[in-house]
C-alpha cells in the first residue's frame, strides 16, 4: 500500500470535524485544558505502580466493534493526526502526531507530541500536554515513538529530512524535565513516497528504524504506464529497509551502512515478540493492473499483492522491488518491472517470504505483540496488526480500516494464512480515504493489560479492556 494511503483524498469537511467535536464535549469535559496552563499542571501527578483499571465503557464502544467480552472507551479526541502510541510504566500514555505532505492545512495548536493522563483510572484521558517543537518552529512532528531506560524517543520530521530524538521525562510532569531534546539520529531521508521513520529499540539499545521505499516499485519513472524498474536499483542504498542503530548514543548520522535488512518497501508496524526476534509488517505496492494491464486484469491488480508480516534477520533480502508476494499461488514471484508475468520466480527464489499475509491493499501501520495478563489466554503472545485502510482495490471496495489479531503458540505462528478481525467499524459508513470517519494507524499495550489504538484521521484514541463474559 502506497503514499501511507493518506492526504491523497480530501480531508473530512469542516461541517463534520464540528459534528465530531460536538459528540466528543461529553466524553472530554472533564479533561484539563491542553497548552501552557496543563503543561504546567502537575495536580494528577501518578506514582510509579499502575492501579487496576476501573475503565468504565460506553455503549457504543466509540464507535468500533469489539469480540463478546471486551469494550473500549475513547480516551483522547481530536488530538491531531495521531500515529503511533506507547505507555510508559505508570500507565501514562504518549502519542506521536504528524504534519506535512500527507496531511494539508493547520496543524494542532502546540507541539507535536501528546501526553495523555487518566488520574480517575476510568478511561478517559483528564490530562493532556503537548510539548516538543511545533510546525513554526520548522517541525511536522512524525510517526516513531517508544520509551527506552525512562526516556521518550520520538521521529521530528522536517522540510529535508528527520531525525529521532530523545527527551527526559518524569513520570510526575508527564513531559520533559528539560526543554530541549538530545539528538539520536539525524539526516533521515524524507524524500517520496514514504517519509515516516516508525522504529523499535530492544533491550540492549538496539534501535531499528524503517526507512520506506521513495517509489512504488523503482520505476525509471514512478508510477508510470509499463516504465521498467531501474536495475540495480540504487534507492535500496539508502531506502526500502531497516536500519540499525544505538538508542545509548547521541549525535548518530544516517548513512548506508548501517542497514541492518533490505527489500521492505514500507515496515510501518515494527515490533519484538517476546522472546526478543523483530517484526514488520510490509506495505505491498501498487497498480499492478494500472501500470500492467497487458498482464494484470483489474481484478488482479485489487487483489495482488499480499500484505505481509515478517520476521527480521541480519542482512536479510525481502525482495522489494524485484520481487512480489502473491497470496493466491503463496510464493514471491518475479515484478513486471524485471521482466516477470505474474508466474515466474526467478530471482525471487531466493529472497525471504513473510511469515503471515493478508488481503491486498489493506496498508498495515502498527504492530503489537501481546505480552500483558488481563486478556483471555487466546491472545497470550500473539500479535495484534492496525490496517489502516486502502485507497486502491477498485473495482472492488475499499477494505481494511481494522484491527486484527494473529495467533502464536510456543512463539510460533499457527498459520502464515490465519488471522483474525478485532477491531471494526472505524471507518464508518464507508471505507474511503476521503469518507472514514477515522483509520487506525498505532497500538499499544500498557502495564495493566489494555490495548490502545489511534487514529490519524480524527485524532482518536480508543482504550480496549477485556470485561469478562
Amino acid at each position: 500500500m502506497s503514499y501511507e494511503n493518506t492526504g491523497i483524498r480530501p480531508r473530512l469537511s469542516d461541517a463534520i470535524r464540528s459534528l465530531a467535536a460536538l459528540a466528543m464535549v461529553g466524553v472530554m469535559a472533564c479533561a484539563k485544558k491542553e497548552g501552557t496552563a496543563a503543561a504546567n499542571d502537575t495536580s494528577g501527578a501518578a506514582s510509579s505502580t499502575v492501579v487496576s483499571s476501573s475503565t468504565i465503557c460506553g455503549g457504543d464502544n466509540g464507535g468500533i466493534t469489539l469480540p463478546p467480552g471486551f469494550c473500549a472507551t475513547v480516551f483522547a479526541d481530536t488530538i491531531g493526526h495521531a500515529r503511533h502510541i506507547v505507555v510508559n510504566s505508570n500507565g501514562d500514555v504518549y502519542v506521536n502526531t504528524w504534519s506535512g505532505k500527507y496531511y494539508p492545512g493547520p496543524t494542532h495548536p502546540g507541539g507535536f507530541l501528546v501526553a495523555l493522563r487518566d488520574t480517575s483510572k476510568h478511561g478517559v484521558a483528564d490530562i493532556v500536554k503537548r510539548f516538543g517543537p511545533d510546525s513554526l518552529h520548522g517541525s511536522g512532528g512524525g510517526t516513531g515513538i517508544g520509551i527506552y531506560k525512562g526516556s521518550l524517543y520520538a521521529e521530528q520530521s522536517g522540510a529535508s529530512s528527520a531525525k529521532i530524538v530523545r527527551y527526559a521525562i518524569s513520570t510526575d510532569s508527564m513531559t520533559p524535565t528539560s526543554p530541549t531534546s538530545e539528538t539520536i539520529v539525524s539526516g533521515l531521508p524524507v524524500a517520496g513516497d514514504h517519509p515516516m521513520h516508525p522504529f523499535a529499540i530492544g533491550q540492549a539499545g538496539d534501535m531499528y528504524v524503517d526507512l520506506g521505499s521513495a517509489t512504488n516499485s523503482c520505476q525509471i519513472k514512478n508510477r508510470t504506464l509499463e516504465s521498467s524498474g531501474r536495475r540495480p536499483c540504487t534507492e535500496l542504498l539508502t531506502r526500502a529497509g531497516i536500519w540499525r542503530y544505538d538508542a545509548n548514543k547521541t549525535n548518530q548520522a544516517f548513512s548506508p551502512k548501517e542497514r541492518y535488512a533490505t527489500g521492505i518497501r514500507n515496515a510501518v508496524g515494527i515490533a519484538f515478540d517476546p522472546g526478543g526476534q523483530l517484526y514488520s509488517t510490509q506495505h505491498g505496492r501498487d497498480q499492478l493492473g494500472e501500470n500492467w494491464p497487458k498482464l494484470f486484469t483489474p481484478d488482479q491488480g485489487q487483489n495482488l499483492p499480499a500484505e505481509e508480516t515478517l520476521k527480521i534477520v541480519q542482512g536479510g533480502d525481502y525482495g522489494w522491488p524485484y520481487c512480489y508476494y502473491d497470496g493466491f499461488q503463496q510464493m514471491l514471484v518475479l515484478a513486471p518491472e524485471y521482466g516477470g508475468d505474474g508466474k515466474k520466480a526467478g530471482e525471487c527464489a531466493s529472497k525471504l517470504g513473510p511469515e503471515v499475509f493478508f488481503p491486498a491493499h489493506w496498508a498495515p501501520d502498527g504492530l503489537v505483540f501481546y505480552t500483558g495478563t488481563s486478556f483471555p489466554p487466546h491472545y497470550k503472545n500473539g500479535a495484534f496488526i492496525a490496517f489502516h485502510g486502502s485507497w486502491n482495490r477498485a473495482p472492488g471496495p475499499q477494505q481494511g480500516y481494522n484491527v486484527v489479531f494473529v495467533p502464536f503458540a510456543n512463539g510460533k505462528l499457527v498459520s502464515p494464512s490465519k488471522y483474525e478481525i478485532f477491531a471494526d467499524g472505524f471507518a464508518g459508513a464507508r471505507k474511503e480515504p476521503d469518507a472514514a470517519a477515522h483509520r487506525p494507524v498505532g497500538i499499544a499495550i500498557s502495564p495493566d493489560g489494555a490495548l490502545y489504538i489511534t487514529d490519524d484521521k480524527g485524532g482518536r484514541v480508543w482504550k480496549v479492556v477485556y470485561k469478562g463474559p
